[in-house]
């Protein structure tokens, strides 16, 4: 695979791509906490559910009591024989109306922790707003989202802050579904988006592999695929100038099919939610609770 794709077309946006992006990344910190926050682990804990699986059942809840065939799908890049550790034999434990519920009352006790008054702010509701808003704007557009439309679906909170919060949620799985269409256009798998991404230098392959539960063998199998292909390379794989073209490509289509949510707010309000967010998010990042190194396979972007 070369460092483009031809015959991906997509109608231009009329939102910046960079500025797509800074929308989305500007609260993602405010979505990710649910990954790391002790109130969720407790909470799935109270259900009889460990970490591991509490994130599985978690962010796959939306859509029933679904097996580990589909999650392992619509996740894309976890090795499927940890999915199946954790699904369906948790929905034995737990139905996933109350996974959900669960979620919710820890993304409502964590927010509470790290952001204080500012939960009761009229920029939290100024932000809330805007990004309803934008969530709401494409829950006509669930074709190849499956993540996206089930958590569109589900009922919205009435409290600004949980607003946010869920609206960032339905957001990036919005963001993450095309993110996988783009991955499946460029003909990566699942794991060889994992090394690609680790070859890049963002992240370490520590993490990324253990979370994701593949094996040594597995991952370097995956590696010696991308170097046939001109994509790596080396001992300590980094991007060839193919690869980066690859990983810039991949970028830019998930810009372009995130941006319809975020068109119907334009360029002003767009720039009004990441002037508010930013300050949030920067106190996520700021209290700790992203802790990338703890057991939960979830990694989070800073805020920028």
């Amino acid at each position: 695979m070369s460092g483009s794709v031809e015959g991906a077309w997509q109608e231009p946006s009329v939102l910046d791509p960079g500025l797509v992006r800074r929308t989305w990344r500007s609260a993602e910190a405010l979505h990710g906490l649910i990954y790391f926050a002790p109130e969720a682990h407790q909470r799935y804990a109270a259900l009889g559910i460990d970490p591991r699986s509490g994130y599985f059942a978690s962010r796959a809840a939306a859509m029933g009591s679904v097996g580990s065939g589909a999650v392992a799908g619509a996740f894309f890049n976890f090795n499927p024989e940890l999915v199946s550790r954790a699904l369906p034999a948790v929905w034995e434990r737990a139905t996933p109306a109350a996974v959900l519920a669960a979620r919710l009352d820890a993304a409502d006790a964590a927010l509470r922790r790290v952001l204080g008054d500012a939960v009761d702010s009229e920029e939290m509701r100024e932000a809330a707003g805007l990004a309803r808003t934008a969530a709401e704007s494409v829950g006509e557009r669930p074709e190849g989202r499956a993540l996206f439309a089930a958590h569109a679906a589900l009922p919205w909170p009435d409290r600004p802050h949980l607003v946010l919060w869920h609206a960032q949620t339905v957001l990036r799985e919005f963001r993450g579904d095309g993110h996988a269409a783009a991955l499946l256009v460029a003909g990566l798998t699942g794991l060889e988006a994992l090394v690609l991404h680790v070859a890049s230098g963002e992240v370490p392959r520590r993490f990324l592999q253990r979370s994701r539960g593949w094996s040594d063998e597995q991952w370097d199998e995956a590696a010696g695929r991308l170097r046939g292909r001109g994509l790596i390379e080396g001992d300590e794989p980094a991007l060839t100038d193919a690869g980066r073209s690859q990983r810039t490509w991949i970028e830019a289509a998930t810009d372009r099919l995130a941006a319809p949510a975020y068109e119907v707010l334009g360029a002003e309000r767009c720039t009004r939610f990441v002037e508010l967010a930013q300050p949030m998010s920067r106190a996520v990042v700021e209290s700790g609770s992203l802790n990338v190194a703890a057991a939960s396979p979830r990694d989070v972007p800073k805020p920028t």
